[in-house]
């Protein structure tokens, strides 16, 4: 069985993803009338024994519209007018996708506003005040 590589990490087997071929849509002629040449590539997310548990929970955020209900993602690519270009490529955008995954989103450490920034903000607070107070109080008519 070959892996295919994703990072150093996580490595797929070719027996986890699923190839078939349909005829693409759009203009082409003839060529696309007759031939097979888009690939619908699927992929078992909730399955796989050799992805993480984590990078497949971010995966399945990731995917979106393109992963079904039974957990499958589905990547269909018609760009090219060979099945080989096609092939390649919807196996580059899910290789893309996993490891997009596999990046571990950097968690934001909250912070505390400085003295002094509290004191700046509260000074033009209070300067905005005066102005529209300044604007509201008419002059009496004495």
């Amino acid at each position: 069985m070959t892996m295919i590589q994703i990072n150093s990490k996580i490595a797929i087997g070719e027996n986890e993803i699923e190839e078939s071929f349909i005829r693409a849509s759009g203009p082409g002629g003839q060529n696309v009338n007759k031939v097979s040449s888009a690939v619908q590539l699927r992929f078992d997310v909730l399955h796989s024994p050799t992805l993480p548990k984590e990078v497949r929970v971010r995966l399945i955020r990731i995917a979106g519209r393109k992963m079904t209900r039974d957990g499958v993602v589905i990547i269909t690519a018609q760009r090219h007018r060979s099945q080989d270009h096609n092939r390649k490529d919807a196996l580059d955008r899910l290789i893309d996708m996993i490891r997009l995954a596999a990046i571990r989103p950097t968690l934001r450490k909250p912070t505390t506003p400085t003295r002094s920034s509290r004191h700046k903000r509260l000074a033009v607070k209070k300067m905005r005040g005066t102005v529209k107070k300044l604007r509201r109080e008419k002059p009496s008519d004495d």
